[in-house]
């Protein structure tokens, strides 16, 4: 899982590190900063004294002491002065060295939060891309699973054209979906379509799978060939753990979830057609009577295969992320 989204407590992140929005002083203060301190102890306060202070941009690291990680990384992110001041840059900065810190230590999890969304002010859909900008390109030359962890789906405002273009065609097509008859509707979710009668002549089974088609695996490594990418290159861009990836190219009869071969279809820019065969070939189709299965169709129509940009419009509709 090279990237995700989560709700959740970051004190409560079963990680190798996670990440303090600690102010310059290191000495704790309000929202995550505090919350860090309270829950792994003095211990953490005691360490702190000792680094005497960050600065801006800039990490450092300490013990996670009663924390279920191993490592605390403080950083300081900018005071959002209106976006003309570098707080860009030092936003990146943080992440950075944040990431830096954790590879030097031998990190393989990492758990950040939106740094400077709180009392410093960033806005947070800005906060998001730059955190996303850092990470993904990070994880382009590292093998790290790194999360993005929010409190609540009201702590992180996406809004955006993409988001409110997909959300007018789930509504189309979704309720378009369930206004079809009933019989329609059954008949097309039976496997297989009409039966033929049991007497009608047809292939043997032997001869039906001598001649089976090429599996999932073969079409992935096919496109990957096809499209001029490496594995590594492909399997980044779909968000996919290297070792799944593994996984799915040494076992030809593996087959991946449905949201790691959309994702796969999405990291190699299929078309619709061509991504309706990969997902048969892994066992599964696209639905209209699925809201994840619309989003992603939708993507593929209008040319955005930016899995990232994707899988924020999913979280926000608390839908299943592609990947992993």
């Amino acid at each position: 899982m090279p990237l995700e989204m989560v709700r959740n407590d970051i004190v409560k992140m079963p990680v190798d590190a996670i990440v303090n929005a600690a102010n310059a002083s290191l000495l704790g203060g309000g929202g995550v900063d505090g919350a860090i301190h309270r829950a792994a102890g003095p211990q953490l306060m005691e360490e702190c004294r000792k680094l005497q202070g960050c600065a801006t941009g800039e990490a450092k690291l300490t013990r996670g002491y009663r924390l279920p990680c191993r490592y605390v990384i403080h950083t300081v992110g900018p005071i959002w002065q209106g976006g003309g001041h570098g707080e860009r840059a030092l936003l990146k900065a943080c992440y950075r060295n944040s990431l830096e810190l954790a590879r030097e230590k031998g990190c393989e999890t990492v758990a950040f939060p939106l740094i400077s969304t709180g009392a410093y002010g960033y806005p947070k859909a800005q906060a998001l891309q730059v955190a996303i900008e850092v990470i993904t390109r990070f994880l382009l030359e590292n093998e790290m699973t790194v999360y993005i962890v929010v409190f609540s789906k009201d702590a992180l405002e996406l809004g955006g054209k993409l988001f409110g273009e997909i959300k007018a065609y789930i509504d189309d097509v979704y309720v378009e979906e369930y206004l079809r008859r009933p019989e329609e509707s059954l008949r097309r979710r039976m496997p297989g379509g009409p039966r033929r009668d049991e007497g009608a002549a047809g292939s043997s089974l032997e001869a039906m799978l001598n001649g089976a088609e090429e599996g999932f695996a073969q079409m992935l490594l096919r496109k990957i060939d096809e499209k001029g990418l490496t594995d590594a290159a492909c399997y980044k861009r779909a968000n996919v753990d290297r070792r799944l990836f593994n996984k799915i190219k040494n076992n030809p009869e593996y087959r991946p979830g449905k949201q790691t071969a959309l994702a796969f279809a999405i990291a190699l820019e299929l078309s619709l057609e061509e991504t309706k065969e990969m997902l048969m070939k892994a066992g599964f189709a696209l639905s209209h009577s699925n809201k994840a299965d619309i989003v992603v169709e939708y993507c593929i129509m209008n040319g955005r295969y930016d899995i990232m940009e994707i899988n924020q419009v999913l979280f926000q509709l608390d839908l299943p992320p592609l990947g992993y």
